[in-house]
């Protein structure tokens, strides 16, 4: 029995796809032994120039402390001496601000 003469037309429609595949991938074989260009698109991945800054800060927050040490000094020595001082108002509204946006987020 022969191959080439398949009388389904369904049949014959995927022999000839498989054989220009075949044709396709045995040609693009060659082409690269030949060490000659493809004329078929390359596959390649392209970071936009936004997601590299994105990454860049990511890293850069990353590498910062979760504490500033210096504020926190700054603070102890203000207790130390008695010298540091909160208003109320200063105390309210933050703790109002800070509930507002729990609201919001």
């Amino acid at each position: 029995m022969s191959v080439s003469r398949i009388q389904d037309g369904n049949a014959r429609t995927i022999q000839q796809t498989y054989l220009r595949n075949e044709q396709v991938r045995a040609d693009s074989e060659r082409q690269a032994n030949d060490g000659a260009v493809s004329s078929s698109p390359s596959e390649r991945v392209d970071l936009s120039t936004t997601a590299k800054d994105i990454q860049q800060l990511k890293d850069a927050l990353s590498k910062l402390p979760d504490v500033r040490e210096e504020k926190i000094q700054e603070v102890r020595k203000k207790l130390e001496d008695g010298t540091y001082n909160v208003s109320a108002d200063q105390i309210a509204g933050k703790m109002v601000g800070e509930s507002i946006l729990d609201l919001l987020v």
